[in-house]
């Protein structure tokens, strides 16, 4: 198989993770719920993972890491703990559903929603969040790279704005944490979701939340904590506020792995290996008879995706021919981007989404540029 659907999930992982994930699962046991060895070892994996996440990102501290199972349960932690009844909140139509229905279900409960356009090739203007700015305006959600057209936002220039306005940045940061430096003081970041199944290159059902201090959210569960059990209230110091219940201590140290990786090979190798492959991949593509593509590629400096589609095809059809003919694994449909397809007109059609891993090869490249011209 030539695996080319990475934005949904990375498939080719480092070595190191899997031996990672391995020595966990026969050594940890749950951390802080006792003082032996195996419940030591997991409550020192999972801090030296927060640390190592809080030095990637630029957190001021390592208990602002939370850790959760995706950017899906951290993004819904960081709408839900902070928005209410009567607040306004400005979002883009580039998200995912993970950004949008926390969002639709906070504005039946009293929540203000503002939903800035794109154009044709799914790009947003950044000043369109001042001018929808309101006195009553809370935050900001904003995805950093859109899973479907691969365009970057200008998180800086947004999260400047929101500075200015006293309002609160939220970034989803699920296509780009990993390949894009990420600094969440410099940009302005007061929450930030990510997921560690993409390109952090980690295990599925590991993730995370980071919540600028001095920031309160409201828990979106309680339970055990393994501290203060005698309290009938969830603890309210950070991280344990936000992780109710046993962590995924075998995916973290499979995260931990993963993030060591990126940090000894440089993320600017791995970003600038992938940008050379979706490059190499849009120019042999982008001349083929009936091949129509997305977004924005006057620049290299994207998430390395492209979407396109073939004729009036539907993009189930492309995408099954090519697995079953040419054994490529792409992803069609709507990728959970609905606003997003509403806004190319692809929303009956759906559209064949390529994404790239450092670890493909010029001749996968090669073959799927083939494959495509062959079916047209």
């Amino acid at each position: 198989m030539i695996y080319l659907d990475n934005a949904a999930t990375t498939v080719q992982k480092p070595r190191q993770v899997a031996e990672a994930v391995a020595e966990a699962i026969c050594s940890l046991g749950n951390a802080g719920r006792g003082v032996h060895e195996a419940t030591l070892g997991a409550s020192r994996v999972i801090f030296d993972t927060r640390k190592r996440l809080a030095d990637f990102f630029h957190a001021e501290n390592p208990k602002q890491i939370v850790f959760t199972m995706n950017s899906t349960e951290s993004l819904n932690i960081a709408v839900k703990g902070i928005l209410q009844s009567g607040d306004h909140v400005i979002t883009t139509e580039l998200e995912h559903n993970s950004v949008l229905r926390p969002l639709y279900e906070m504005e039946k409960k009293g929540v203000k929603l503002t939903i800035i356009k794109s154009d044709e090739k799914g790009r947003i203007e950044v000043q369109d969040f001042e001018r929808e700015m309101r006195e009553n305006t809370r935050m900001i959600v904003c995805t950093h790279g859109s899973n479907l057209t691969g365009n970057i936002v200008d998180i800086a220039k947004i999260g400047g704005i929101a500075r200015r306005h006293q309002v609160l940045f939220c970034v989803d940061a699920s296509q780009t944490a990993g390949v894009f430096p990420i600094d969440v003081q410099v940009m302005g970041i007061d929450l930030l979701c990510f997921t560690g199944h993409k390109s952090l290159l980690g295990p599925q059902g590991t993730g995370g939340l980071y919540v600028r201090e001095g920031v309160a959210v409201r828990p979106l569960k309680s339970g055990g904590s393994g501290v203060q059990t005698y309290r009938r209230e969830h603890p309210s110091d950070m991280p344990t506020a936000l992780e109710a219940g046993t962590l995924n201590g075998h995916g973290i140290a499979g995260l931990n792995a993963a993030v060591a990786y990126i940090q000894e090979t440089g993320m600017d190798v791995i970003r600038k290996r992938e940008q050379e492959l979706m490059k190499r991949f849009y120019d042999g593509v982008k001349e083929i008879p009936g091949v129509k593509i997305y977004g924005d590629f006057t620049t290299d400096d994207r998430c390395p995706i492209v979407a396109l589609n073939l004729g009036d095809y539907d993009s189930s059809e492309v995408s099954d021919e090519l697995f079953m003919t040419y054994g490529i694994a792409t992803r069609p449909g709507a990728h959970c981007a609905p606003l997003m397809h509403k806004a190319l007109g692809t929303v009956e059609q759906g559209a064949v989404r390529f994404s790239f891993s450092h670890y493909n090869m010029e001749e996968e490249i090669d073959a799927a540029v083939e494959a495509l011209r062959g079916l047209a």
